[in-house]
């Protein structure tokens, strides 16, 4: 798969960004953990993302082990982009935010299990089951 451009912003418009995506559309996963089950977001691998305006607006979240850095627009509650806990540096940006993709283009999403981190297990990552989308009409 090849590399892909896109624009993004949050709902109110304030966080503007323009990304990168490593893999395209195809890394489209989801995440079990305490925090992103809440969230429920869709995420994709980013190579490199870039605030073109809002930065101000950015606010950061950490928990547990403090290392993923997960962004929010101050304004409107967004969750815009994290730098990953693993692999460590990959950075991951919700596809919501990105023009012209909608979670709901994803009829199947692998989740990841967050629950037992690969942090916390050497390394190995594992898919705790996936997440189907069947439109009605």
């Amino acid at each position: 798969m090849t590399e892909t451009s896109h624009s993004g912003a949050c709902h109110c418009g304030k966080v503007r960004f323009s990304v990168q995506l490593a893999h395209g559309l195809a890394s489209a996963s989801r995440c079990d953990c305490s925090f992103c089950r809440r969230r429920g977001a869709v995420a994709l691998t980013a190579r490199s993302v870039r605030i073109d305006a809002g930065q101000e607006a950015l606010t950061l979240y950490q928990f547990g082990s403090q290392t993923a850095r997960h962004y929010f627009c101050a304004t409107c509650g967004i969750y815009t982009h994290h730098a990953r806990r693993f692999p460590e540096g990959e950075i991951a940006v919700n596809a919501a935010c990105l023009a012209d993709v909608s979670p709901f283009d994803f009829a199947e999403v692998p989740v990841h299990d967050g629950q037992a981190h690969p942090s916390d297990r050497g390394g190995e990552e594992r898919v705790a089951g996936i997440l189907r989308y069947t439109p009605t009409s």
